[in-house]
């Protein structure tokens, strides 16, 4: 094509234009994979850091008092324990006062 031929600019666009959108596409759907892996590491992050505060807890409470709490409620009454009931249920177990409790943190 020379400089004296008229070219034929929408067809240009219109070649670039879907290649664009399939781009735009593929990123919005990487974006959207990314986010929803970092909420599912965080919340096994959490569910960990749960566990773990559980066991301090409920050492704690052997080495102050001479006996395993018996309940999930004296943990957060006499220790604080905090966490959010509508993303995760305990099941604790207590066998006896000098038995280490069955602790089970489920996600829901």
């Amino acid at each position: 094509m020379n400089r004296f031929q008229k070219q034929n600019k929408c067809k240009q666009f219109l070649r670039a234009f879907p290649l664009s959108i399939v781009a735009f596409i593929g990123i919005l759907i990487a974006f959207i994979y990314g986010i929803s892996n970092v909420a599912d590491s965080d919340t096994l992050n959490e569910k960990a850091l749960l566990e773990d505060a559980l066991q301090r807890n409920i050492v704690h409470c052997y080495a102050v008092e001479g006996a395993y709490p018996p309940s999930l409620s004296y943990i957060e009454d006499h220790y604080g324990l905090l966490y959010n009931k509508d993303k995760f249920l305990i099941s604790y177990e207590n066998i006896g006062s000098n038995l280490l409790p069955v602790v089970h943190v489920i996600e829901r």
